[in-house]
């Protein structure tokens, strides 16, 4: 059950990462969709396969406006995960005669990752760069790691845990330099941070609605289409719909939703990031003067809506436990339902964290419809735990004393 106080809505939702609550004026969009305007995209016969046609190709316009593409550029997908497979297996599989090397890093997300490992099992390699303690890839690591057999580099744009954002310009120059294709996975970053992706030079891009505001399992891969555009495999048999590189029926309400999600984050742009990141600060400044507090991740160069902090002395999912009115993430999500094999963050490995540190960590994702209030709020509820814990702790009989 949710209720109100004021200008806090309980519980206070600070997982943004995950997913983002749909804008209201992205369902009002969507709304025709689903009981007048209801056609099929691919009905060519009547005006309601027209209208649905009209309504995605306006939205592939809208879409690709938003990060300088052009609208044959951009291929709808279910989301994310599903863009990122069809690029890196549709790049591997239709490049595999010009060379078989691939590079990516190792905070990437697990659909990249995974997907990475499935083509080493088809004769790929893959090379993966670790990261400072920040979270940032060495370029010139990178560039040491290129060679006259690589064709696909996939670097993502930001992370989604610890916020870090990537040097897409330089990448995609050093890339474009040596003709390998630049691919990112954006779903953290579009709508957050800039994105041309023609100044960048990316030739691939995936991204995801439900991140941004909109509707859950729609997405898009924005493909170079140019004169030397990037050549893929289509990785799903079908009705050849998309370019005919991803067959399925249109999710036309979804993609409506998709649309005016991108709208939305133009319009408010600058303003709403620069309050996003101000909460962010003064949620960041109320942990740290509990003490002991490290945030994880490039404190320059991260999204404005990401906190990824590790609470010394504090177990984050003791926070989780008593402090059920806040809706966050800890850093020690498995990636395994058996509790046996259970593993910490990837991404915390990688920036050096040991488990015991991962299970002290907390990530906020700070959204539109967060309040200061709220921030607030969760500031002064976590800080008094976070006191209150290690008094207990302190007032513990050492193992001596009870010897």
């Amino acid at each position: 059950m949710t209720t109100h106080t004021n200008d806090i809505h309980f519980p206070i939702y600070l997982d943004n990462h995950s997913t983002t609550r749909v804008d209201p004026r992205v369902i009002e969009a969507m709304l025709p969709y689903f009981a007048e305007q209801y056609g099929n995209a691919s009905s060519k016969e009547h005006r309601y396969g027209w209208h649905a046609k009209e309504a995605a190709e306006l939205a592939r316009r809208t879409i690709a406006g938003s990060m300088n593409a052009e609208s044959n550029e951009i291929i709808f997908t279910s989301g994310a995960t599903e863009s990122n497979n069809l690029a890196l297996k549709g790049i591997a599989e239709a490049y595999s005669g010009k060379g078989t090397h691939i590079v990516t890093c190792a905070t990437e997300h697990r659909s990249v990752l995974d997907t990475c490992a499935a083509l080493r099992t088809c004769g790929f390699s893959v090379t993966t760069l670790d990261v400072d303690a920040h979270g940032r890839i060495d370029l010139d690591e990178l560039e040491r790691a290129l060679t006259d057999r690589t064709i696909l580099v996939s670097i993502m744009a930001a992370n989604n845990e610890i916020g870090t954002v990537a040097p897409l310009g330089a990448i995609g120059r050093m890339c474009s330099e040596r003709g390998i294709i630049f691919h990112t996975d954006a779903s953290q970053a579009y709508g957050k941070v800039a994105i041309d992706v023609k100044a960048m030079r990316i030739d691939a891009m995936s991204f995801s609605a439900h991140k941004l505001y909109g509707p859950k399992g729609v997405g898009g891969l924005f493909l170079r289409r140019n004169r030397n555009g990037v050549r893929i495999a289509p990785q799903m048999d079908g009705g050849g719909h998309e370019f005919g590189l991803r067959s399925g029926t249109l999710n036309i309400p979804g993609i409506v939703g998709f649309s005016e999600a991108a709208v939305l984050a133009v319009q408010l742009g600058q303003p709403e990031h620069k309050r996003i990141a101000r909460m962010r600060d003064e949620l960041q400044a109320h942990l740290a003067a509990a003490g002991g507090v490290r945030v994880n991740g490039d404190e320059t160069n991260r999204l404005p809506n990401n906190l990824n902090v590790t609470l010394a002395g504090i177990v984050s999912k003791d926070v989780l436990t008593e402090i059920r009115e806040i809706a966050i993430s800890t850093g020690s999500a498995c990636t395994s339902e058996d509790a046996a094999t259970e593993e910490y963050s990837h991404v915390l490995r990688a920036i050096g964290l040991s488990r015991h540190q991962a299970e002290s960590t907390l990530r906020f994702g700070i959204g539109r419809f967060t309040t200061d209030a709220e921030i607030e709020y969760t500031g002064r509820r976590i800080t008094e735990f976070i006191y209150n814990q290690r008094s207990l702790a302190e007032r513990q009989p050492s193992t001596k004393d009870l010897s």
